[in-house]
Order: C-alpha cells, then structure tokens, then sequence
C-alpha cells in the first residue's frame, strides 16, 4: 500500500486523514470532499496495521458505501477491503440483528418490511378493530408509530404514557396505542422487522446483553459516521454506546445541510459533540470544490442568516462563474415555460447533456406544470423519488414469494402471494384465514396445512386449494440455503407461475410487466456473479437482506441517466448537477408556511435552500410567479423573503419570459414585485378569511420554548386563543401542561407539540 494518496489532499483534509486517534468532528463544507477524507481515514487506518474487521463506517446511503468501498479497493487489496463493516446504519444493524436477534426471540431469516408493507399491516389492523379509517389513516399512524420508535418508545412504553394518550385523545385517535400493541405484535409473530425496528432493536439488544454490547465494542475499535448531522436519536444512541469503549470516533457532517428533522434527524447531534466527546478534535473542510465562487458565496450569504450553526468559512478556488439567475413570471405555467425554455435553450448553445440540469421544488406536487411544459419540448425528464423500479406490482408479486421461500411466516407476503397467480381462494377465505390465526395465536400459515380440520371454516375444496399453495410454496423452499440466489429466483419465478402469467400477457403494460421481471432476474444473476467474486453469500436469503434496504439512488437504471432530473429539494442532497433551477420561490411555498411560526423550523427552511444552491456546479437560476393556482383559484404571490436575504450583488434578475434586463451595463434592478410585502405576511388577512381574529400578540405567530415554561404562565395557542398553565406534569421532551383557555376551557397539551407562545 501505498503513502501517495495524501498528496491527494489540501492541508486540512490530510490532517482529517492522520489524526485517527481519539473523538474526531469533522465539519464538511458542501462540495468540500468529505467522502474523499473518510475513504483516505480508513485507508491509513489499515496502513497503520489496524485489522479491516475492526472498522466500522456507517453511511445514510448504499451508494455512498459502495463509492468508498470501491476507491479503498483501489489502493489496498480487495482481500483487506472485504473485511470491512460498511455500510449503511440499516443494512449493518439488520446484518448484527440476524447474527443475534434469537437473544430478542426473532430468528436469523427475519423479513424486513418496507412502507408499503407497513402501511398495508395497519390498513388490515384499523379494520379488524372496526377503526373509521379516515380518522385513523394509515399514513398517519405509520408515522407516529415510527417517530415513536426513533425516540426507543415500544409499544408498551406508548401504552403506558399518560402524555402520548392524552395527545392521541386530542388527535381523535384514542385507540392509537391498541394499533401499535397489535402491530408490534403482528410483526414479531410475523418473524419480520420494520426499517424503524433494525434501530430500536439493535438498541434494546444492546441495552438488555452487555456482554453483547461489549463485543462489539471489542470489534469495532474505530467508528466513522457519515452525514452525523442527520442522526436520529436511536442513531445517536447506538453509536455512543459502540464508541463507549475505545473513543476512538469520527463523524463527518454539515449542521448547514441539516434537513430531515421530519424524519427524527436531530441537529443537535453534531451541535453538541463537543459535549459529548469533551477532548474531541475539531476538522474544519471548507474549501468547496464542486462550484463556482459566485454560487458559493451566495450560499454563506444565506446561511450566515441562521443562528444555530457551527461557524466556518467556505470558499472556492474555482472559477468566478455566472450569476445567479433569478426568474420572475406572471403565472406558474409561465414559469414552467421559461424553465423549459432555458434549459432547452442551454443544452443546444453550450453541447451539454440533459443529465447537466436538474429542477428543484419545495413539493411534489409542483412537478406536474413542469412535466407538461418539458414534454411540448421533447425534452426527456425522470421524476426522481417516484414509483420505485422495486415498488411495482409485478416486482412486489414476485418478490413476496421470495419472502416466503426464506420465511413463511411473513404474514403480508403470504396475503400478496397465496391468490396470484389466481388459485380461486378470494378474500373472505384469507380473511378467515387471519382471523383462525390471531384466535388461535399462531401465524397464517400454521393454518394452511390444517385447513380441513375446520370444515366450519374451510370447505373441502377451498381446503385443497390452501393445501396446494402450501406444496407449491414447500416445494419452492427445498435446497432454498444451497442454490445462488438466481437459479433459485428462476425457480420461483417458474414455479409460482408468474412468468406464464405475465408471458401469456398481450397488450404494451402487460408486456412491459414481463420485461420488467426478466430485468429484476438480471440484477439477481449481477448480484449473484459479485457476491461469489467476492466471496460473499449468494444466496437468494442474501439477495433480499440487500433489496429490502436499497434507496431511489441505488435503483437508477441506465436508460434513465441522461434525463432533466426533476427533485425536490429534500431528495436532491448528496447530489449535484452543472444548472440546477430552484423554482417555486415563493413565499406561500418556500419558506413552508407550516414553519412561519418558529424560528426553529425556518432555520431548517433556509438550511434547505443552502443546500438546494450548493447542488449546482456551474450556474443556479431561481424561479418564481406572482400568480399560481390554489385549489382552481388563481391568487397572487410574492417572491421568497430567502430571495432577498441572498447579497444581491451575486443576481442577475431577467424580466418576465426570462430574458435580461437592459439597464446600460449597471446592475439590473429588482423587479417591483420585491418592494411589495408578499401576501405571505399579510397574515391578519388570512385570519379574517377564516373568521378567526389575528394573535393577539405578534405576527407571525411564534411559538416559545418548550422548556421555559412554568405554572401559572399567560400563554397564547393560535387555534385555542389566551390561557393560563394550571399544571405542568412529566419530564422532557414528554412534558404536558393542562391549559385553561379563556374560551375553551381546560385542555391537556403535550408542550413539544403544543406550540405556545408565552405571553
């Protein structure tokens, strides 16, 4: 191995790279080759003589892992490369989960059940409790059940909160914590773990078997943790406790680029590192290599508007560049006009691929204007974050029998697989085939082979039926722990009869159905050939232990890489693209009018638009309407207060239809639209519209800490008016005060929620 790789690096990356012993933060600028410093870390971490084994990085993407494994495979061996732990929080807990989780009563073949399948448990849940299910939505609940999970509540822990009780009753939904007992329930009889799951589990085995614990303290003697800023809780737990023994810790992040505190991530992770670790070194990359001098001092010039952020300086070497365009257009399809117009006009003037642009939004729903406007002009586009290649129909047909050769127990693949291809057993009969099961405490399929010994259940040939699924499904999983995972996929695929079925199809969608397994067959025989290449299981076991965790950006397929990439802008991190148009600049879009009201959330608003800038390389365009469609209502808008926190030395505002201002080579003037206070903060008009009187005290309203308040307080809650504390009960982050509302009454508020604002 050799030492050459260092010269690779500028002075504050190499001291990242050697500096290995020890707690270690390292602050990553956008662009600034953060993945670069980890992969040489590690790479001198081996040279030192530290066992490939001993190392454990943790990434929030597989394709991230798989860059890094790649680049240290080129400087070492890949028979020291292989050794390492790499991968992703989910697929490396799922990996020591199946190694120990019979300590926790689950067996090594767990499934592990994606959204859908979730979704599809609690939607079959809500119904046998006879639950109204548009009060008790799937979606909601899932989400709940999985913020709950991230903060290590289980089931029993909800249950027994008198709080989260209390929040539920004010939610209309009383009955939440029976949900997620039944669901925990399902899953664990199910022998299948949820995404949420591999962590909490991970943390209760850890927490319940020191021994176990102290083991892999032992084997991992060297953390590396990649976007730390958007850990979550369990996250963060797990890792403290891995790095408890040794301290011998690296995170790598950007608190700027911290933007999924929707999803649990916790900013405060990387905030408070210093106190966690309290004779850390701190790493500072702030040489941005990815963009132009102009978009990345426009970037600091908005971040420098947040308070909570770890100071740093980021600069490029590169190239001044172009200024940063800024659109304006009378109505949202001439904005989805102009867009199309100057990227088609871009691409053709400049050679560039359709690949070099990318359109970033605040919501999904604004792709739509710009998917009409792109294909007038033939211009071909991916939505990215849209139906999975894995989240098809015929996939998850076929996949669902996979999941019940390895584990015949997963309750939701045997619903998916046991009538298709059709078997004439319908719904009523696997509706009593779960209900048989949950009243006798055993699994769906316990059932099946004794379908008729309950003939009152069960006719003789509804029995046959069962019975000859079950032979077809036994028959499937002989030899399942021997044969590669594409001779036995081909099997099943066979066997099942799915590919007669799809292969008797006629019609375009029903041939793009078979053509799509014959693709799922080949990504198993590529998946096959390089786990044996490498010496890694390939069995079909294995193949699903990697599937069920993969992201949009590991499924990418080749036809779809030259294409305009439409995003939001939460998807688009990690990424970056020569132009890159943010559109929708407005204030009843972005900021998030769900975030006007706290200083903490529109601090994440405006980290997002960092991070939607630094994608670019070459040149940004910002883009927005003063008149856009609401629920078929055509109503005016205003440009985004983040347009005018950005130094407007770096814009260079276009008039309506996108062409250049002409102001005799002085700096083109901001459009009257700017001088003009946008409806977004009219809010007392907004009010009046509702029938609701404005705050009482402060527009925008804003909420207050939660942790300032005490008994006796004035407070003010934008939907229930004035009140005053009564009582204040419970510890944080769980604390609930009772409220007595001027105009409502009494009412029981668990204050992380809440909301107030004290007066």
């Amino acid at each position: 191995m050799t030492t050459n790789y260092l010269n690779d690096l500028n002075e504050s990356q190499k001291q990242a790279v050697i500096n290995t012993e020890g707690p270690s933060l390292v602050i990553a600028g956008a662009g600034a080759g953060k993945t670069r410093v980890l992969t040489y870390r590690i790479v001198n971490l081996l040279g030192k003589g530290v066992p490939a084994g001993k190392i454990l990085a943790l990434t929030f993407t597989n394709k991230a892992a798989k860059a890094m494994k790649e680049r240290i495979t080129r400087i070492v061996s890949p028979e020291i490369a292989r050794h390492l732990w790499m991968g992703t929080f989910h697929s490396i807990f799922a990996k020591i989960l199946r190694m120990e989780g019979e300590k926790l009563g689950y067996k090594p073949n767990f499934t592990i059940y994606d959204s859908t399948d979730s979704k599809s448990l609690i939607r079959s849940i809500i119904k046998e409790l006879n639950l109204d299910d548009n009060i008790y939505k799937p979606g909601v609940i899932s989400s709940r059940i999985s913020a709950a999970k991230n903060s290590l509540v289980t089931a029993s822990m909800y249950a027994g909160d008198s709080s989260m009780q209390d929040y539920d009753k004010s939610s209309r939904m009383p009955l939440l914590a029976d949900v997620y007992r039944t669901y925990a329930m399902r899953c664990f009889k199910a022998n299948a773990m949820d995404f949420d799951d591999l962590l909490l589990n991970t943390n209760i085995l850890f927490r319940d078997f020191p021994a176990v614990l102290a083991a892999y303290q032992e084997r991992f003697r060297y953390l590396l943790v990649d976007e730390y800023q958007d850990t979550n809780y369990s996250q963060y737990l797990i890792v403290k406790k891995l790095a408890a023994a040794h301290q011998n810790i690296c995170v790598v992040g950007d608190d700027a680029q911290s933007i999924y505190s929707f999803r649990g991530a916790r900013i405060e992770n990387i905030l408070e590192f210093k106190n966690d670790y309290v004779d850390y070194q701190l790493f500072k990359l702030e040489q941005n290599y990815r963009s132009t001098q102009t978009i990345v001092n426009a970037a600091n010039t908005i971040i420098a508007n947040n308070e909570g952020q770890i100071q740093k300086n980021v600069y490029s070497m590169n190239e001044p560049g172009e200024k940063i365009q800024v659109m304006q257009a009378m109505t949202d399809s001439e904005e989805g006009f102009n867009v199309a117009s100057d990227i088609f006009n871009k691409k053709f003037s400049f050679q560039l691929n359709w690949s070099d642009f990318a359109i970033l939004y605040r919501t999904n729903a604004q792709s739509r204007i710009f998917e009409e406007t792109l294909r007038r002009k033939n211009i071909p586009y991916k939505i990215y974050g849209g139906l999975s290649f894995y989240e098809r129909k015929e996939i998850k047909d076929i996949l669902a029998y996979f999941r019940m050769v390895i584990n015949p127990e997963d309750a939701e693949a045997l619903k998916r697989s046991i009538n298709y291809p059709k078997r004439g057993i319908g719904d009523t009969t696997i509706q009593k085939i779960f209900e048989l099961a949950a009243a006798s405490d055993v699994t769906p399929w316990s059932i099946l082979p004794e379908a008729g010994k309950h003939p009152e259940h069960f006719n003789t040939g509804t029995g046959k039926k069962l019975s000859m699924y079950a032979d077809v499904i036994n028959n499937l999983r002989l030899n399942k722990d021997t044969t590669d995972a594409f001779t036995k996929a081909r099997e099943i695929s066979l066997g099942s009869g799915i590919m007669r079925d799809l292969k008797e199809g006629k019609s375009p969608e029903e041939v793009s159905r078979y053509e799509n397994l014959e693709e799922l067959l080949n990504a198993i025989k590529v998946f096959t050939e390089s786990a044996e290449t490498n010496g890694e299981p390939s069995t079909l076991e294995a193949y699903m232990a990697n599937v069920a965790l993969l992201t949009d950006q590991d499924t990418e397929k080749e036809e779809d890489r030259n294409k305009v990439t439409l995003m939001t802008m939460h998807s688009a991190k990690g990424l970056e693209f020569k132009h890159v148009y943010i559109v929708g600049m407005e204030d009843t879009l972005f900021p998030s009018p769900m975030s006007s009201g706290s200083p903490r959330e529109l601090e994440e608003e405006r980290r997002l638009f960092y991070v939607a800038v630094t994608r670019a390389e070459k040149q940004a365009t910002f883009s927005y309407a003063l008149n856009r469609y609401k629920w078929g209502n055509l109503e005016r808008c205003g440009p985004s207060r983040f347009l005018k926190e950005v130094d407007q030395k770096f814009l260079n505002y276009l008039q309506t239809g996108g062409k250049p201002i002409q102001n005799n080579g002085n700096p083109p003037p901001r459009p009257a639209s700017f001088r003009e206070e946008p409806p977004a903060y009219k809010k007392e008009e907004r009010f009046k519209k509702i029938g609701r009187s404005e705050p009482a005290i402060g527009i925008p309203f804003a909420a207050s800490d939660s942790s300032l308040f005490s008994e006796g307080d004035k407070v003010q809650h934008e939907r229930f008016g004035n009140g005053t504390i009564m009582s204040i009960e419970g510890e944080q982050p769980n604390t609930t005060a009772t409220v007595n509302f001027e105009k409502e009454g009494n009412k029981k508020l668990l204050l992380r929620f809440a909301k107030l604002k004290k007066l």
